[in-house]
């Protein structure tokens, strides 16, 4: 059985995943090993499954901001409220 720390850690990787499609497994665990060392001075073999999840928190909350800055002020697709295109 797998414990609830680790299932947790699991959806926030899963989520952090949809966040991101383009990232492959490989480069998203590489830089979430590069977060381990920059925000917790450790490895990612030396980070405890706390201090994964969290860094998995800090990550997915980078990315929805990401997100929330990409999408047009105005509303939907075309910038304008409906959605419309603008001619």
């Amino acid at each position: 059985m797998i414990p609830d720390l680790q299932r947790e850690a699991l959806a926030a990787w899963a989520e952090v995943l949809a966040l991101a499609p383009d990232v492959r497994i490989g480069q998203l665990l590489a830089h979430l090993g590069f977060l381990g060392e920059a925000h917790l001075g450790k490895g990612l073999g030396y980070i405890e499954d706390d201090e994964f999840l969290a860094i998995l928190y800090r990550h997915r909350t980078e990315l929805e901001a990401r997100l929330q800055e990409e999408m047009p002020s105005t509303g939907g697709p075309g910038g304008s409220p409906t959605g419309a295109t603008r001619r």
